[in-house]
């Protein structure tokens, strides 16, 4: 199994452009708090030399309705900035139901939508998937799907792994056990993620969609490397000893293959 190779950048990073951008991991919490950390990720799509066709947007399932993996059987969804049109033909291809009741309730998705549709001079389409039952069998199915289908209609992929960090705990407690998981993330270790989250009782709640965006990177590039765009939490915004963690990072290579 080959290491990924672990960065950190604090600021915009304006000089950072990776050969290939496989996606990133970025919370989901309210603008006011998250919106700090997760706009890092949409200024490198934004500045990216390559453009995107389609954004899947890998989100667990909080509420646990629906389907185990489920993307969307409507056709668009729609932000105060406008309409953000889903690939219907790329959903249809997949083997995974359709669901619009696994995507009601969420906010984890829908806080993407509009960070793309200010960012991005393009148009683009989005695909949101839903994870209820995050396993690293579960994000191996969901890897092996979109590079089936992306080869099929030649989409060229963006993913977004939405996820928050820690919950509700102390900012120092938040850290270290945020830095185990991150531990795994830099070995690319699929199992090493999900072990480590469930042994210590992590509150990381997109680790489903981090393992899958991993296993999608580590499927089509034997060197992907993972950079930290920004870190904080919640207390950073309003004091309290009781704070949501929030880190973003780049899942990319400076290597492309064929």
């Amino acid at each position: 199994m080959h290491s990924i190779h672990l960065k950190e950048e604090k600021r915009f990073a304006k000089d950072f452009r990776p050969a290939v951008l496989f996606g990133g991991i970025v919370p989901h919490a309210g603008y006011v708090f998250s919106g700090h950390e997760a706009i890092h990720f949409f200024e490198l799509v934004k500045n990216h030399p390559k453009q995107f066709d389609t954004i899947v947007i890998l989100h667990p399932n909080h509420n646990g309705i629906g389907p185990e993996i489920a993307s969307d059987e409507n056709n668009a969804w729609q932000t105060p900035i406008g309409i953000a049109e889903i690939d219907t033909e790329f959903r249809d291809q997949m083997e995974f139901e359709a669901s619009a009741l696994a995507h009601k309730f969420e906010h984890s998705a829908e806080v993407m939508v509009p960070f793309l549709q200010y960012k991005l001079p393009y148009k683009f389409r989005i695909l949101p998937v839903s994870m209820s039952r995050q396993t690293p069998q579960h994000a191996l199915k969901v890897a092996e799907e979109l590079i089936r289908v992306q080869k099929i209609l030649n989409r060229r992929l963006l993913l977004i792994a939405s996820s928050d960090f820690s919950h509700y705990v102390s900012p120092e407690y938040g850290k270290k056990m945020d830095q185990m998981v991150i531990d795994q993330i830099e070995k690319g270790d699929i199992e090493g993620i999900y072990n480590t989250v469930k042994k210590n009782n992590i509150s990381v709640c997109g680790f489903g969609p981090i393992m899958a965006l991993l296993a999608y990177a580590k499927k089509l590039n034997e060197w992907p490397e993972v950079r930290i765009l920004r870190r904080g939490h919640s207390g950073e915004i309003i004091p309290s000893q009781e704070v949501v963690d929030y880190v973003t990072m780049a899942v990319y290579s400076d290597i492309e293959q064929e």
